[in-house]
């Protein structure tokens, strides 16, 4: 835990920039607004702070499957993290469109990594394959 009691994490947006980053609890009105900026980092941080905090998983589920198909490699690459840390920190999830979901963002080079560990999470949290 941080400082002001957040949790940190390691949430790298770019590659040359990996810091630990505290994940703030944030209001939704807060996490929609950075949702919708276009920012990539704002995008990031909402995802993290909702995976952590936000209490509906199916709204969180929803906003990282969509951020699985941005233009930014960080978004999905935090989106992949994120659907983890659902089934983590509070073992739901729908895993009939999240496994699936996951399983075809592993098919970027890009993302395979993070999607990869989420599937593991996954697994191991919830006993899915």
């Amino acid at each position: 835990m941080g400082a002001n009691g957040a949790a940190t994490v390691r949430m790298p947006l770019v590659e040359k920039d990996r810091k630990h980053k505290p994940v703030l609890q944030r209001s939704r009105s807060q996490m929609e607004e950075m949702l919708r900026s276009g920012v990539p980092e704002q995008i990031g941080e909402a995802l993290w702070s909702a995976a952590y905090y936000d209490p509906d998983w199916r709204w969180v589920q929803t906003q990282c499957l969509l951020a699985l198909s941005h233009s930014d490699v960080w978004v999905r690459r935090n989106a992949a993290t994120c659907l983890g840390l659902l089934a983590v920190f509070h073992k739901k999830l729908d895993t009939h469109v999240a496994v699936p979901a996951l399983k075809k963002a592993a098919e970027d080079p890009e993302i395979k990594p993070w999607a990869e560990d989420s599937l593991a999470d996954i697994e191991h949290c919830m006993g899915t394959k």
